[in-house]
């Protein structure tokens, strides 16, 4: 399974090249010691064993088993009397070691060379007296001592080590780059990068500073531009408000009222929404949440709507009150839009809390999910204002959710209707 941080992708690549490359180099001294053992075994070995024969062939017959013990070596030993069975030595590196120990034994006569296994020769030699000796001679191994493989761990934990500090040094400023842009919210008022460390790091954090102080630059300047058309656009419209009570004719009148209603809720709910783009400068504060809910369905019953109310939080949480309350009213709003029975489940999940407002109505069409929630987007195509809105209701209250650090998602139901889910956390580390 690949690691999904850079962090870790880098420590793991880089640890697991230095081990390869530790025990390629362990692998490639002992080979070399290996081949300078075999050599040093191919010009000693033969020599010895032939001494050893020479000192056997010298002494009474009665005293060689009493020697045997004193020439054995860890490679080879001796066998009074006795035969060799076995194939002959296989081509290679035991042919070679066979032919140095028979032409070492000279002038003794050698009956026979049997390979007894892959690394033991058996040497059948027939001394001046007549007795046979049998030589057991063997490949011995290169002996690896316990203290080698620990320099060899402590080595690579060192390296890791290493490994780990570096690319620590190298993604550290990549971890605050990322967390200063995931604090980057809608009033853009995040937090500066310092502009310290190495030159690359460094231009990395003034580069992002100038970018961050650009964007909040022209979302301001665009932000107060739509707050003052939207502004500036009640006192004529006002103004048209009184010049249409004048008319005498009242169908006219009428049509009128209605175009300047329409207008005048398009321009507060773009001053709302410009008012959102500024940020959340409401502080968080405790309150009874379950009050709160209770008091906006009491208010829509008085205004003649019928609201349902189901589940409790059953304790106080901090969050921004009339934050929350306008992401509630624009939902319940837009629920009653477009159907006739709403209802508000309230439930706590682990350490969320969750507002879900359901309808009755048609929907919305899956690839218009995200889109809604954009401003000045409505589902219907006939523009209507009187049931497709103004098209910023939602919006504001996705803009609302976003700078409190909640989700407002909208799902469709399986039973039909609309369930729009406002999910927050529960900030008790704020309460007092």
């Amino acid at each position: 399974m690949t690691p999904r941080s850079l962090f870790a992708r880098v420590t793991l690549i880089m640890v697991v090249g230095l081990a390869i490359a530790q025990l390629l180099t362990f692998a490639a001294i002992r080979y070399e010691r290996g081949i300078a053992l075999r050599e040093l075994m191919m010009s000693g070995i033969e020599r010895d064993i032939a001494s050893s024969i020479a000192i056997l062939d010298r002494l009474p017959a009665a005293e060689r088993e009493a020697w045997l013990p004193r020439l054995e070596r860890r490679n080879y030993r001796f066998m009074l009397g006795g035969e060799v069975a076995g194939p002959q030595p296989q081509p290679g590196t035991s042919q070679e070691f066979a032919t140095a120990i028979v032409d070492a034994l000279r002038p003794f006569a050698v009956v026979k060379v049997a390979q007894a296994a892959p690394d033991d020769l058996q040497v059948q030699v027939k001394m001046r007296d007549g007795s046979t000796v049998v030589v057991h001679a063997r490949r011995v191994g290169i002996p690896v001592s316990n203290w080698v493989l620990w320099v060899l761990v402590l080595q690579l934990a060192v390296l890791g080590l290493c490994a780990w500090f570096a690319v620590r040094l190298v993604t550290r400023p990549l971890a605050r780059l990322a967390e200063a842009a995931d604090e980057l919210g809608p009033d853009l008022k995040g937090r500066e990068l310092a502009e310290e460390g190495p030159s690359e790091v460094a231009h990395a954090a003034r580069a992002f500073n100038a970018m961050q102080r650009r964007i909040a630059g022209y979302m301001a300047e665009r932000v107060e531009i739509l707050a003052a058309i939207s502004h500036d656009l009640q006192t004529p419209i006002t103004r048209m408000r009184l010049r249409t009570e004048m008319m005498d004719n009242e169908k006219d009148q009428l049509k009128f009222r209605q175009d300047l209603d329409a207008m005048h809720a398009l321009v507060r709910e773009g001053v709302t929404y410009a008012k959102t783009l500024h940020g959340a400068t409401e502080p968080p504060c405790r309150v009874d949440a379950d009050a709160l809910l209770e008091s906006m369905v009491a208010d829509y019953e008085d205004a003649g709507q019928q609201v349902l109310l189901e589940g409790r939080i059953g304790a106080p949480i901090v969050t921004r009150p009339n934050a929350l309350r306008r992401i509630v009213v624009n939902l319940v709003d837009n629920a009653l839009k477009f159907g006739s029975e709403v209802r508000m489940r309230v439930r706590v999940e682990a350490d969320r809390l969750v507002v879900a407002v359901t309808d009755n109505g048609p929907g919305i069409p899956p690839d218009q999910l995200e889109a809604v929630l954009k401003p000045f987007y409505r589902v219907e195509s006939s523009r209507n204002r009187s049931t497709g809105g103004t098209g910023l209701g939602l919006a504001i209250a996705h803009q609302l959710a976003t700078a409190m650090g909640a989700q407002l998602s909208l799902h469709n139901r399986a039973e039909g209707g609309l369930e729009a889910r406002i999910a927050l956390t529960l900030q008790q580390d704020l309460a007092p």
